[in-house]
C-alpha cells in the first residue's frame, strides 16, 4: 500500500476532509493487550537474553561434538559416522548463525536508519545455512558411493562409543534448549536437535548390525540415509527464509479480508498486504473503506484486533469514506 494520502487536506482522528466527511486517517500501531506478546517479539531483555544464552551453549557442544565425531569418522573409517558428523557441523553453525543474528539484532539494532532493527539477519543466516549444506550432501553421497562400490573394514568398538558420545550431546542439548516457553528460533533449535538425535541412533545401529552381520554396506547405506535427511532440513531452511525474502502473506488473506469485512461498520477492505521481517516479526497495513457514521477509533480498533489474532505485530490501518478510496487507489497503484 503506497503512503499517498486518501484524503485532501490536513487531518485528525475524527476530523472533517474535503469532501466534509468525518473520516480517521488513522496509523494507530497501538495493539491489543493479548497482541503485545512476550515471547521474543519485544526483542529485547528477559527471554530473549535467555534464548541468546542457550542458543550459544548449544553451539558450543555441538561444535564439540562435531570435532569428535570427525576424527572418528576419518580415524575409524565410518562414513556414516563422517556423515553424522557433518550433519552436527551444519546444525552448530545453524546455531551459531541464530546466535549471532539475535545478539546482533538485540544490541545492535536500535539504529534509526533500520526501522525493524536488524531482524533480517535471522532469515538471511537460515539461508545462508541451507546453501552450505547442499554442497556437503554431495560430498556424504559421493564417499558413501565409493564404500558402497568398495566397501571398507571399520573399527566398530570406537566408532560405536563415538557414536554414542554423538547421542549423549544431542541430548544434553535438548535438555538446555526444551523447557518453558520456546520462541521460533528455540523451536527449531530443538526440532533440528531431535533430528540429530536421530541420525546419532542411525549411525549406532548400523555399526551394531555391522559388527553382528559383517555386511560392510550398511554403512554408507547409512551415509546416504543421513544425506537425505540434511537435503530435507537443507530445503526447509531455504524454502522458509525464500518465503519471507520474497515478502509471501504468512496467513489466508481473503480469510482475514472477510473477517475484517464482517466488522460492523466496514463497506469494504480495498487493500490488504502482510509479510514478514523476520520468522517472529509480521507486518501488516490496511486500506479499509467505512461508514462515515461509525466510531473511527473503535473500528481502527476491532480491526486491530482481527489482524492481532493472526499473528501480526505491526500494522498500519487507513480508514477512509468509499468514494475517497476510489481516489487513492487510482493515485497509489497507477504504475503505467
Amino acid at each position: 500500500m503506497s503512503d499517498t494520502p486518501a484524503h485532501t487536506g490536513e487531518q485528525e482522528d475524527g476530523g472533517v476532509d474535503g469532501h466534509g466527511h468525518e473520516t480517521s486517517h488513522d496509523h494507530d500501531h497501538d495493539h491489543a493487550t493479548d497482541h503485545d506478546r512476550a515471547d521474543g517479539h519485544s526483542h529485547a531483555g528477559g527471554h530473549g537474553d535467555t534464548s541468546t544464552r542457550n542458543l550459544a551453549l548449544v553451539a558450543a557442544i555441538n561444535l564439540l561434538g562435531f570435532l569428535a565425531e570427525l576424527a572418528g569418522g576419518l580415524l575409524f573409517g565410518s562414513v556414516a559416522l563422517l556423515s553424522d558428523a557433518i550433519h552436527m557441523l551444519f546444525d552448530a553453525l545453524a546455531y551459531v548463525m541464530a546466535f549471532a543474528a539475535s545478539y546482533v539484532a538485540a544490541r545492535y539494532g536500535t539504529d534509526d536508519r533500520y526501522s525493524f532493527g536488524l531482524h533480517r539477519l535471522e532469515p538471511l543466516s537460515a539461508f545462508v545455512n541451507g546453501a552450505l549444506l547442499l554442497p556437503m550432501v554431495g560430498f556424504i553421497i559421493y564417499e558413501a558411493y565409493q564404500r558402497f562400490v568398495d566397501p571398507v573394514a571399520i573399527a566398530t568398538g570406537p566408532t560405536l562409543a563415538i557414536a554414542i558420545g554423538g547421542l549423549v550431546v544431542n541430548l544434553l542439548s535438548v535438555y538446555v534448549i526444551e523447557g518453558g516457553e520456546m520462541n521460533l528460533n528455540e523451536r527449531g533449535a530443538f526440532y533440528h536437535l531431535l533430528g540429530d538425535a536421530g541420525g546419532s541412533i542411525a549411525v549406532i545401529v548400523s555399526v551394531l548390525a555391522v559388527t553382528y552381520t559383517g555386511i560392510r554396506i550398511i554403512d554408507p547405506i547409512t551415509a546416504g540415509l543421513i544425506a537425505l535427511v540434511i537435503v530435507w532440513s537443507a530445503g526447509k531452511l531455504l524454502r522458509g527464509s525464500g518465503r519471507i525474502f520474497l515478502h509471501r502473506t504468512p496467513f489466508d488473506t481473503e480469510a482475514v479480508r472477510a473477517t475484517i469485512e464482517e466488522t460492523d461498520g466496514v463497506e469494504r477492505v480495498a487493500d490488504l498486504h502482510a509479510w514478514q521481517i523476520c520468522s517472529e516479526i509480521t507486518i501488516a497495513t490496511a486500506h479499509v473503506e467505512v461508514d462515515t457514521s461509525t466510531d473511527d477509533n473503535a473500528l481502527t480498533r476491532r480491526v486491530h484486533d482481527v489482524l492481532a489474532t493472526n499473528d501480526v505485530d505491526h500494522a498500519t490501518v487507513e480508514l477512509c469514506p468509499p468514494s475517497e478510496t476510489d481516489h487513492a487507489h487510482l493515485t497509489a497503484h497507477d504504475h503505467r
